[in-house]
């Protein structure tokens, strides 16, 4: 039996609690620094300048930091097309290649972890086809115009083009934590996280003899950082992870492991990509409210991922977890860090709820852009959607339980009811009958619609699947 432990991965043996703090706190602390640089990213383009003056619907003056808030707003809906892609590609293929170790399947791990690169590769076309041919016609389709619909279609050109290597930092940093070396994908996510910070002034100032390049310079300091951490990701993965060996030589694309990919990636991309259609759909509604509306909502984005972004992480190194011991089956250990996730997940959500609640003015004012209209719009938004961080905790680890045992489809189902049959409808609603105000609580009616369908979907996966797996002796406990 020792032996046997000796030889297996940490995932089917190591103590559950201890498993789950190794596995999770380097993706929470690489999490947390890239949430920063995406909060210093709009710090930095909230200080852009202009000698141009813009007034909105009441004679407010708009600055061109307010508006450039709003462009990466506005870019932001095919950002999460590039990220849905990416993230749920390598779900998939984390979710496979778990479980294949899990049931000691070396040969198919090994596929796994080649055939994501290559769809990574085949994703990157997509985002270049954006980028080059339709980067302005999807800004301007959310009804911006002037300096927004400028600002907007050279940052969105500029990351989509560049995008090759954001595709392969995501799917190398997912392959190191499908077996089990989560501190090992630190390492590159938070490097090109501080590089990303580093060059941020630099290009979009013009610091240190480089050219000013306003909002395209946050572009190109956030492509940099994705490269940098790309190469680290390849260096990692080639000389730190033993348990995948890469056979590019002679590669053949196998559609049968395709297709194992995309049954749990697939969901996953298409709950991802509604993101997009929901902010897409949300910045035209606010346009058609108020000018300074988009910033406010970047702004909240941009502060939730504080609080969202460690979930996330926690997420992230729940589901190879749970796929391997459900590959192992062993049913005790998938409960165990399920309930575990649950606690850990309510405290980091729950300070989110406190921080929204008690001091929404000091958390905006770090986006200085000198427009009071972004504090009298944005005071009253936080307050409102910081309701539903009370629920999203739960909703959000409780779908890592459905990709980890293949039921993807039933994370996808909650994010179509939550995002758009349930969060565009009342906000587009209640913006009609109460005006902007009404528009932000739309957010926790959505969440609740996601709460009552994310449990009906756990008790019926726990009846069909986690409760037919025999009881077996958890290997911490021999």
């Amino acid at each position: 039996m020792a032996e046997t432990q000796q030889h297996e991965n940490k995932m089917g043996t190591m103590a559950v609690g201890k498993l789950l703090v190794t596995m999770s706190v380097p993706l929470i602390l690489s999490n947390l620094v890239q949430a920063l640089y995406n909060v210093v990213d709009s710090i930095f383009v909230s200080r852009i300048t202009t000698q141009e003056q813009i007034y909105d619907e009441a004679g407010n003056l708009i600055s061109a930091g307010t508006d450039a808030i709003s462009a990466l707003g506005l870019a932001f809906p095919v950002q999460i097309v590039i990220i849905a892609l990416a993230i749920g590609t390598s779900i998939g293929v984390s979710s496979l290649l778990s479980r294949s170790l899990g049931e000691k399947d070396q040969k198919t791990a090994d596929l796994a972890a080649v055939h994501g690169l290559f769809l990574m590769a085949c994703s990157y076309l997509v985002s270049l086809f954006i980028g080059l041919f339709l980067a302005d016609k999807l800004i301007a389709g959310q009804g911006a115009v002037g300096r927004q619909l400028e600002y907007g279609t050279t940052y969105l050109r500029l990351i989509c083009c560049c995008s090759f290597f954001v595709y392969m930092e995501i799917m190398l940093e997912r392959l190191l934590q499908s077996t089990g070396r989560s501190h090992l994908s630190m390492i590159p996510q938070m490097t090109g996280a501080v590089i990303n910070c580093i060059m941020d002034p630099i290009l979009i100032y013009g610091l240190l003899g480089a050219p000013k390049l306003g909002v395209a310079g946050a572009a190109l300091a956030t492509v940099f950082g994705q490269f940098v951490a790309t190469c680290i990701g390849i260096f990692r993965n080639l000389k730190k992870n033993p348990d995948i060996h890469f056979a590019i030589r002679g590669f053949r694309p196998d559609l049968q492991i395709i297709k194992n990919i995309y049954a749990v990636g697939l969901p996953a991309i298409v709950m991802q990509a509604i993101g997009s259609v929901m902010n897409f759909g949300m910045n035209s509604i606010l346009l058609g409210l108020n000018r300074s509306a988009v910033a406010v909502f970047t702004v909240y984005y941009k502060l939730q991922s504080f609080f969202f972004m460690p979930i996330f992480g926690l997420n992230s190194s729940l589901v190879p977890i749970i796929a391997y011991n459900y590959g192992a089956r062993r049913r005790d250990r998938m409960q165990k860090v399920y309930r575990l996730s649950l606690i850990a997940g309510f405290c980091m959500l729950f300070l989110g709820f406190l921080a929204f609640e008690l001091i929404p003015g000091q958390l905006i004012r770090i986006f200085d852009t000198g427009d009071a209209s972004l504090m009298t719009v944005g005071i009253p938004a936080l307050r409102i959607i910081g309701v539903h961080y009370l629920l999203a905790w739960y909703c959000i680890l409780t779908g890592s339980v459905f990709q980890a045992l293949g039921n993807g489809v039933y994370s996808l189902v909650v994010s179509i009811l939550r995002q758009l049959l349930a969060l565009l409808p009342a906000a587009w609603l209640l913006g009609r009958l109460a005006g902007l105000a009404g528009v932000w609580w739309a957010f926790p009616i959505a969440e609740l619609v996601s709460l009552a369908t994310t449990v009906f979907y756990y008790l019926k996966i726990k009846q069909n699947v986690i409760d037919r797996i025999p009881l077996s002796p958890d290997p911490e406990q021999t």
